[in-house]
């Protein structure tokens, strides 16, 4: 009785497989992805694009159908064999072990023409669903997303921070990208004439004026990446060796594959909210030399934060200010003040008056010297979470979350990209505003301030992965500046991962900054242009570079 059951399962499971199979030949011949390269001369009307659409979609749900109904006879085939075995006296199926045979169908020697199958279906999908052959109706023009120029040695990217240039060289991950996109045209290409060749009947000795491209005969491209379907690429070529020869163009996409699960991971609860568990504690490092009235509004901050698992580390560098900043220091709690008063130990190189000499030029002390003195005194003597601070920098305690989820010893460190806010007495005085207070000026807007995407000063790590990349040796460093960018280059080239990422819950505060007139003529230019980027946003320095003539536009309008 089963072995008669079974056996017609198994006809019928091959009769399916049949008609898959015919199926997936005839989608492959009318709508591969040759054919849509051999098309782009043949301008089709939107109703014929539409009725191939139609069909192929029609196509793809009788493939889905005929799909489910194959997976579905196989489990009825591994629960019969099953039940054939005496796994089940009583002759019937349960729901939960009909469930566990599902779980278990991997293992099938089916599964990988299955899973092939499964994968270009997915892909013809994608390209289908993306707007590359096509427009689609989008709800508004922010919907958008525009195109990157690019040739072999330049990108001219559409997203700007204030620390990207307008055009880049392609370097890395986006060179090897764009040359494997270009590649995959010039193998369409030649493939494609390769083919009108043949269908021309030209012998191996006769003439041809069939071109083969090579590198050289890319001009430009264009690229987008939209994220639901895939990055689209737009390509043209033109033979160096036959200039008469036309310009072809090469739409290339890469399909986003389907989504998958790589881990799942549990992390430790916050301190807040079960006293009973444990998180990693935070020790935030800060170097400070002066700026008294920004350290007392940094302790006031701090005190705020209702986060346990939190001790500051004060590096204070110098004489001046410094009883004050104690006193300061010892009526905040969970903190640590550190005062280096003597020689400045960068080896033996560098003293501590050369320190005051440089500091007179620049807003802040070295940062990257500070987070190796604060990490040494943290107890305990094991490894400990470090933050790396700076005094004008305002944080909450969600950030400080991230932090923890973010910093993982011998694995993973944070740089969060801070966003820095303009000069507040420039933002709301042309807004007709008033000064608001320092925790309501925390707002994230084009008006407000911009991501700090080219500093890397603000950092969660390890002890052990600093120590690990040698994160201050005192031999590299020449001079002030660049420690924190060295200190990062450091871990680039390391095998530890880097997360980063915008932080909506860090700030960097304006402060006055002074352009003294020891500098050289090009350190005074980058200076003031760095005041410019900080002060205040293009739109408001129009104003203030134009506030005469509106002064005089609003005097005409009164007086007519």
């Amino acid at each position: 009785m089963h072995n008669s059951l079974v056996s017609k399962l198994l006809v019928r499971l091959l009769l399916l497989f049949a008609l898959v199979t015919v199926a997936s030949i005839v989608v492959l011949t009318k709508c591969g992805f040759d054919e849509l390269t051999t098309r782009e001369t043949q301008p089709n009307s939107p109703s014929e694009a539409s009725g191939f659409s139609y069909a192929l979609s029609e196509r793809e749900a009788e493939i889905e159908k005929l799909k489910h109904e194959v997976l579905a006879l196989r489990t009825q085939i591994l629960v019969l064999k099953n039940n054939h075995s005496g796994s089940h006296r009583d002759g019937r199926v349960t729901n939960s072990s009909l469930h566990l045979q599902e779980t278990t169908l991997g293992p099938a020697p089916a599964v990988p023409l299955s899973h092939h199958y499964d994968c270009s279906s997915y892909i013809r999908k994608q390209v289908g669903a993306a707007e590359i052959l096509h427009g689609l109706p989008l709800n508004n023009e922010y919907e958008l997303i525009p195109y990157n120029h690019f040739t072999f040695t330049r990108v001219y990217p559409i997203d700007l921070g204030l620390g990207k240039r307008v055009v880049e060289k392609p370097i890395g991950y986006r060179r090897r990208d764009l040359i494997e996109a270009v590649n995959k045209a010039l193998e369409s290409l030649n493939r494609n004439h390769s083919a009108r060749a043949r269908s021309k009947g030209l012998g191996l000795g006769a003439p041809t004026d069939v071109i083969k491209y090579t590198l050289d005969d890319f001009i430009e491209g264009i690229f987008r990446n939209e994220p639901t379907t895939g990055t689209q690429y737009e390509l043209y070529f033109q033979s160096v060796k036959n200039q008469a020869s036309p310009v072809r163009r090469a739409l290339v996409m890469r399909p986003f594959a389907p989504l998958q699960t790589v881990q799942l991971t549990e992390l430790a609860p916050t301190l807040d909210h079960l006293p009973g568990q444990s998180s990693p504690k935070i020790h935030v490092i800060l170097p400070l030399a002066g700026r008294l009235h920004s350290f007392h509004s940094f302790l006031q901050m701090f005190a705020k934060l209702e986060v346990r698992g939190l001790e500051l580390i004060v590096v204070y560098f110098g004489l001046g200010g410094l009883s004050q900043a104690r006193r300061m220091a010892g009526r905040s709690v969970r903190t640590q003040f550190l005062a280096l008063n003597e020689t400045f130990s960068r080896g033996k190189v560098l003293t501590f008056e050369l320190f005051i000499h440089i500091y007179e030029m620049l807003p802040f002390p070295p940062s990257a010297k500070a987070l190796r003195i604060g990490a040494e005194h943290v107890k305990p003597a094991g490894d400990v979470l470090l933050f790396m601070c700076d005094v004008d920098i305002m944080f909450t305690s969600r950030f400080l979350e991230r932090c923890r989820w973010n910093a993982a010893p011998g694995k993973k460190v944070y740089y969060p990209v801070v966003f820095s806010l303009y000069n507040p007495h420039v933002v709301y005085t042309l807004q007709g505003k008033s000064l608001p207070g320092e925790e309501e000026q925390l707002v994230i807007s084009r008006d407000t301030g911009f991501w700090r995407d080219f500093g890397y000063g603000m950092t969660c790590q390890y002890r052990s992965d600093f120590l690990q990349v040698r994160g201050f040796d005192e031999e590299e460093i020449v001079g002030w500046g660049g420690e924190d960018v060295m200190l990062y280059r450091k871990y680039v080239r390391s095998k530890i991962k880097i997360i980063r990422a915008t932080d909506p819950g860090i700030f960097h505060r304006w402060h006055t900054k002074i352009c003294a007139n020891s500098l050289t003529a090009d350190q005074y230019r980058a200076c003031i242009r760095s005041r410019a980027l900080n002060e205040a946003s293009h739109a408001q320095l129009g104003f203030l570079a134009f506030r005469d003539d509106i002064a005089a536009a609003n005097v005409a309008k009164l007086q007519s």
